[in-house]
């Protein structure tokens, strides 16, 4: 067997007796017209059978340029034919009925042809990037589609990013300002991420909206005049999503409490007056919903970031000392409870395990807060026998001991005093 091209340029392979013509089979690999047409007939002999189109399209990549005409092969594969700008099909009349957008409207059917797309980008790794381009530009068109196209799509499209076919980055096409204002992105995300959440569940969800900067900002699926917590709880709730409703709501949460440490810490830098941040912050936990535990959180963290502080072990103490003293007012004006007291002492705890340099400054700064009022003996005496964490737990109580037990001995004395003067 050879080949030879002839005059007229055609590819020929010649066996003894026979030669045959792959000049048709090049023009079906190198001329869109030609791809469309075999990818739409395929389609129209294996109608609704989606193993027999998972087969179809399998073995049509061996003679098709799938790498030049991804765009033209996905077109058809969900809308039936080539899209025009803004979503329509294209003039042309090559266009087939057995598509995404032409099939039943359920999460099972969705789900047959999520596994269409799977096995073809499976079979041809370099499908992944433009299947995900085109995922993009769809999302885009989406005020092109009827109602029904919209919802398979976004069916198709959850159950996509469950399986981790793509990357939840193509979300950045439902923030487009007219698919937002029309309501469609938010419609359109309703349908997605049931359908993911079906998949998997909101911690899947959330893993991969964090991964890809997207956790902070559900909220732009509402125009500007909507665009509140309360707002987005609602619509989601109502609509049967509580979980992402309250993952938006922790989400806007923690984005507040970060802004708020920002806040505290340029006032410190300043030099305001305690009574300026203590107001400042109080009025933040009012309009955020913020708790006194959590307030004493954000002031502790705020308080200790503020400084460099000194590498050297035996000085650091003395640093710490100086510097808790000054702060003590700030701290005091947010422990009127004995959980925020409580939660304090866990986050002392931590912040001088997690810095060595602060190991043995533990028991040193609680006695200072001890007596600037900060911490109550009820709440150092509860933390020292229950409400500790495990983070160097055994070197904290056995630093703690001494000033434990002298608490213990004063609140016995106090008490035969009082029953002494009774």
């Amino acid at each position: 067997m050879f080949y030879y091209h002839d005059w007229n340029n055609s590819v020929m392979i010649c066996v003894p007796n026979e030669c045959i013509d792959l000049s048709t089979d090049e023009k079906k690999v190198f001329d869109p017209t030609q791809f469309q047409e075999t990818i739409v007939q395929g389609l129209n002999q294996t109608g609704s059978d989606l193993d027999a189109v998972a087969k179809f399209l399998d073995a049509s990549g061996a003679k098709l340029d799938y790498r030049r005409y991804a765009e033209t092969l996905f077109d058809i594969l969900v809308a039936g034919g080539m899209l025009a700008p803004g979503g329509t099909l294209s003039d042309d009349l090559t266009r087939t009925e057995f598509c995404l957008f032409t099939a039943q409207e359920d999460l099972e059917t969705m789900q047959a042809y999520a596994q269409v797309f799977n096995k073809l980008i499976r079979r041809y790794k370099y499908l992944e990037k433009g299947f995900e381009e085109e995922i993009k530009k769809l999302l885009l068109f989406l005020k092109g589609f009827t109602e029904s196209e919209r919802n398979k799509l976004a069916m198709l499209t959850g159950i996509l990013l469950a399986n981790g076919n793509i990357s939840a980055s193509i979300l950045n096409s439902l923030y487009n300002e007219n698919l937002v204002k029309e309501g469609v992105s938010a419609a359109f995300a309703v349908k997605l991420f049931k359908s993911w959440i079906h998949e998997k569940d909101i911690n899947s969800v959330a893993g991969s909206l964090r991964k890809v900067g997207m956790d902070n900002r559900l909220l732009e699926l509402f125009p500007a005049n909507k665009r509140s917590c309360e707002h987005f709880s609602k619509y989601f709730t109502d609509a049967g999503l509580k979980e992402l409703s309250d993952f938006a709501r922790n989400q806007q949460a923690i984005g507040s409490r970060k802004e708020l440490q920002k806040e505290l810490q340029e006032q410190m830098e300043r030099g305001d007056a305690f009574k300026d941040i203590i107001a400042s912050a109080r009025e933040e936990m009012k309009k955020n919903n913020i708790s006194e535990q959590t307030m004493i959180g954000i002031v502790w963290t705020s308080v200790m970031s503020y400084v460099e502080w000194n590498k050297k072990e035996e000085l650091v103490t003395e640093q710490a000392i100086k510097h808790l003293k000054q702060y003590s007012p700030l701290l005091k004006a947010f422990t009127s409870q004995g959980a925020s007291e409580i939660l304090l002492l866990v986050k002392m705890q931590e912040y001088c395990y997690d810095n060595i340099h602060f190991m043995n400054s533990f028991q040193k700064i609680v006695v200072l807060l001890y007596k600037a009022d900060v911490l109550s003996e009820e709440a150092i005496l509860k933390w020292y026998t229950e409400a500790h964490v495990a983070k160097g737990r055994s070197v904290f109580l056995e630093q703690m001991k001494k000033f434990v037990e002298w608490l213990k001995n004063a609140e016995e004395e106090s008490e035969s005093e009082e029953e002494e003067a009774d």
